[in-house]
C-alpha cells in the first residue's frame, strides 16, 4: 500500500509546488499553483508542443485550464477531470489540485519542462 500526504516533501518549482508518490506506474501528485500559470511555452519541444501524459484529476481550490484541439476547458473548484495526452495547462494563482497521471509520459513531459525552465531562467 502507498500514500501521498501534505507531510510527504514536497518539490518548490517556483510558481509551482507539488507532492508526489509513484505507484504502480501511476504518478499521484498534489499540485498548488503560487502564481497564474501559463505552462504552453514549458511544453515547446514535445510532440506538438504538447503534454504526453492524460491525466485524471480533482480541483480542490481555484481553477485550472487545458486546451485540447484548440478548445479549451475550465474546471473549477468540485470538478472531477479527465484530459487526454495532447494538451497545454495553465492556472490561477492559488489553484491545488490533486492529479494522477501514467509515470512514464509524465517523465517525458517533466523533463522537458524542467529543461525549458533552466533555458527561461538561465
Amino acid at each position: 500500500m502507498a500514500k501521498l500526504t501534505r507531510e510527504t516533501p514536497s518539490t518548490d518549482h517556483g510558481p509551482v509546488e507539488e507532492w508526489q508518490l509513484d505507484v504502480d506506474g501511476t504518478n499521484i501528485n498534489f499540485v498548488h499553483f503560487n502564481a497564474t500559470v501559463d505552462a504552453t511555452p514549458l511544453l515547446k519541444g514535445l510532440p506538438n508542443d504538447e503534454c504526453q501524459a492524460a491525466h485524471w484529476g480533482y480541483v480542490i481550490k481555484g481553477e485550472v485550464s487545458y486546451t485540447v484541439g484548440g478548445v479549451e476547458e475550465v474546471y473549477r473548484e468540485g470538478d472531477a477531470f479527465y484530459v487526454p495526452a495532447g494538451h497545454t495547462s495553465g492556472a490561477t494563482a492559488g489553484a491545488q489540485i490533486i492529479q494522477f497521471s501514467p509515470s512514464d509520459a509524465l517523465q517525458e513531459t517533466a523533463e522537458v519542462i524542467r529543461r525549458n525552465m533552466e533555458a527561461m531562467t538561465g
